[in-house]
Formats: C-alpha cells, sequence, structure tokens
C-alpha cells in the first residue's frame, strides 16, 4: 500500500492565513490549483510573448506539487517563516525533508517522475514562475478579503504587491495589469465585459 495520494487529498485540510481572520477561509489544495491556473498562464506569456524556452504543463504541474510537502509539516504563517535568516533556513530544510518523505511514499518506480515536482529546481526560470503565481494568489485572497470588507488584509494587501512589482519576470507585470484587475469586480461586473 502506498499513502503518497491520499496525503495529498489532506491538502484540503491544511488551512492558509492561520495568523490572519478570514471571511473566507482558504486550503492548500485551493490554493495549489489557483496557483497552478496562474503559473500555467505565466507560462504561457513567457513563451509567447518573450519567446522563452519553458514548458506550460511543466510549469503547471510544479505549481500544483509546490505546497506539497505542507501535509506534513503544516503552513506555517509568512510572519513566523521569514521572522529571521535562521528560521528560514530551519524551514527550508524542514520543507525539503517533508518533500523527501513524500517522494518516498511512492512506488520506488514512480519517484524519477515526481521528484521534480517535489524536489524542484530552485533557479530554473519554471521554478520563478510559480513562485510569482504564488504572491500573485497572495493578492488577490487579499483583494477577495477587502472587497468582502475585512481590513485585516489591507497591510498584507500593500506588502504583497510591493514584492510583486519588484519582480524582473515581464510576464508578471502583464498578468497584473491584463489580468488581476477583474479580480475586483463583482459577478455582474464581469458578466458585463
Amino acid at each position: 500500500m502506498n499513502p503518497f495520494f491520499a496525503y495529498l487529498n489532506r491538502l484540503k485540510l491544511i488551512r492558509r492565513w492561520g495568523l490572519m481572520r478570514n471571511t473566507v477561509p482558504e486550503n492548500d489544495m485551493e490554493h495549489s490549483m489557483q496557483c497552478a491556473l496562474i503559473a500555467h498562464g505565466l507560462a504561457v506569456i513567457a513563451r509567447q510573448r518573450h519567446g522563452r524556452d519553458v514548458n506550460p504543463e511543466t510549469v503547471l504541474s510544479l505549481a500544483l506539487y509546490h505546497d506539497a510537502g505542507e501535509v506534513i509539516t503544516g503552513d506555517l504563517p509568512t510572519p513566523v517563516k521569514y521572522k529571521n535568516p535562521e528560521i528560514k533556513s530551519a524551514y527550508k530544510r524542514i520543507e525539503a525533508m517533508a518533500s523527501e518523505q513524500l517522494l518516498t511514499m511512492l512506488p520506488a518506480d514512480l519517484r524519477a517522475a515526481y521528484a521534480p515536482y517535489l524536489l524542484p529546481d530552485e533557479q530554473a526560470y519554471a521554478w520563478k514562475l510559480v513562485k510569482a503565481a504564488d504572491r500573485i494568489c497572495a493578492y488577490i485572497k487579499c483583494i477577495e478579503e477587502n472587497n468582502l470588507g475585512n481590513r485585516e488584509f489591507d497591510q498584507a494587501r500593500t506588502s504583497v504587491l510591493e514584492s510583486i512589482r519588484q519582480s524582473d519576470l515581464p510576464e508578471v507585470a502583464e498578468f497584473m495589469k491584463e489580468f488581476v484587475p477583474s479580480f475586483e469586480l463583482s459577478l455582474d461586473e464581469l458578466s458585463r465585459l
């Protein structure tokens, strides 16, 4: 018996934004899908508009698995995770160990197929797109909470937007300009576009 997919199924039980009051709770499974959709979009823009040698389907898969280790570690809140270099470094090691543990839950003959997604090359362009998509997802969460009258996310919205603006990936700026403003709209407003 191999528990790999049973563990991944538990992503839906991992709550995000644990230190903040959420109007609409978000879990890791929902987040992973949203991140995959946005990362795929970034990769398509990168390839189509900027001639990048990137495979959107690979980026999509990377994004689906980018938080998989959190089924073992849980989601450590950002203010804790990045509090200081020692905590950040220790947590990176814990995340890697969790991903390696997940990998061992697969039959030996399948591990090589999943290793690139569970233990990604963090210098690769594809991974940079996933990390950018992850930040865009955080910004969208802030928009959604603000739209529902939750001011708890005001500061996060400002700081996340600033981190996105510091990106040197042109496709990130293009996605933010062309797609993200529509997240401010209601369903009625969207349907009129």
